[in-house]
């Protein structure tokens, strides 16, 4: 298996070389918008341990993601009113990874309304801070 890179764009929005719209944040993880979301409020969840994919993070620093993506879940689904929830892991470019430090994506759903495919447009900044803002009041 590869190495992690500690220059992966996630490793630099944990060092605050890059910023991101933080919607939640402890001592193992960090939780922020998608700038390409697939649906409204699309956040991603990442660990602070440096974990390339689910084969290397140990499983206290997952459970840390999995317990705050639960927490991300829940307030999505009342900050975007949102009939479901999609929460997805992907590992290794063949398992559908392309940044290569383990994320949780916490997708809003809403009955009838597909998820746009990946990586498919950015969204407006405007939107996202306004998605954020509403996202961190309902935690």
């Amino acid at each position: 298996m590869t190495a992690y890179d500690p220059n992966n764009i996630f490793a630099k929005i944990l060092r605050g070389e890059f910023p991101c719209y933080k919607v939640y944040e402890n001592d193992h993880v960090l939780a922020f918008l998608d700038i390409m979301p697939r649906s409204p409020g699309h956040t991603l969840v990442i660990p602070k341990a440096p974990a390339r994919n689910i084969f290397d993070i140990t499983p206290d620093d997952y459970a840390h993601v999995i317990r705050a993506a639960h927490k991300i879940a829940a307030a999505c689904k009342q900050a975007f009113k949102a009939d479901g929830m999609t929460v997805a892991q992907y590992s290794e470019a063949a398992g559908g990874q392309v940044v290569f430090h383990l994320h949780m994506h916490v997708m809003p759903r809403h009955d009838n309304v597909g998820l746009l495919p990946p990586a498919s447009r950015k969204e407006d900044p405007k939107v996202l801070e306004d998605n954020a803002t509403k996202l961190i009041a309902a935690l």
